[in-house]
């Protein structure tokens, strides 16, 4: 077995000619916060197996130790009741995670405001800031944006959407989002809340993991009729950004 280093630019690719990738069978990035323990290990190409599975390790006194229950990892030092956090479920190859997505707002002192993301494609952010400016009525244009995928995830899930969503309002109302939920679904640019593949799986492991209130799709209702069966689950069913904020940030459901 022959391992070849390469250095890596601030985009995140490969410097240099692309030879070292074509003259190798398989691509790995190494991937992790320098103030966390957790790395993770992802293959950007593979000649004999898939490139969507993820190894997620720890590092410790005694080395590099495998994660094997990674569910509610990336939710250690979540804090409780403060605005501009949301939970949020995403699937790894074949692992479903529970990721905190945090969002900060402010008043823009620049002609164009700052629209900044770690962890979540920018393009993404901002075509999600616009859909929820023109069907919500929220002035978000005199705002910078700042959001973070806690735990150095990188999510091209699009999962996520209503999550982001949620944690930036939270943060423009200064005040938490009343339903502690997992919140999952796609926003489309008219507003809708569209379904995303194999949502039971994610919901599921996040039930084991502790959780028991779910913000989902109304399109996934037949999808999860067996998994609404668990006792004390509570699955709330949503198709547009309106209704979806009004459940978020309703006072009949803060604990």
């Amino acid at each position: 077995t022959i391992i070849l280093t390469g250095h890596v630019t601030k985009e995140g690719s490969i410097a240099g000619p692309r030879v070292l990738e074509h003259m190798v069978d398989t691509v790995l990035y190494f991937e992790g916060e320098k103030d966390s323990p957790l790395r993770i290990l992802r293959s950007v190409k593979n000649r004999f197996a898939a490139t969507d599975e993820i190894g997620i390790f720890e590092m410790t006194g005694r080395g590099l130790i495998s994660v094997e229950e990674a569910t509610g990892l990336f939710l250690d030092g979540k804090p409780e009741n403060v605005p501009g956090s949301a939970v949020s479920a995403v699937l790894e190859g074949s692992r479903p995670l529970l990721v905190e997505i945090q969002a900060l707002t402010v008043k823009s002192n620049y002609g164009s405001p700052i629209r900044m993301s770690q962890g979540l494609d920018r393009s993404r952010l901002i075509m999600l800031m616009a859909a929820a400016e023109k069907k919500t009525g929220i002035d978000l244009s005199a705002m910078d944006a700042y959001v973070n995928v806690t735990g150095g995830m990188k999510i091209k899930e699009t999962s996520v959407d209503l999550a982001v969503l949620a944690a930036l309002l939270s943060s423009v109302r200064d005040e938490p989002a009343a339903a502690d939920a997992v919140i999952v679904g796609e926003v489309g640019l008219t507003g809708e809340i569209r379904s995303v593949a194999r949502m039971s799986e994610s919901l599921e492991e996040a039930f084991r993991a502790g959780w028991t209130r779910f913000i989902v799709p109304a399109s996934a209702q037949a999808k999860l009729r067996r998994f609404e069966k668990n006792k004390d689950v509570k699955v709330y069913y949503v198709s547009e950004l309106n209704e979806a904020f009004d459940l978020i940030f309703s006072k009949e459901e803060r604990p």
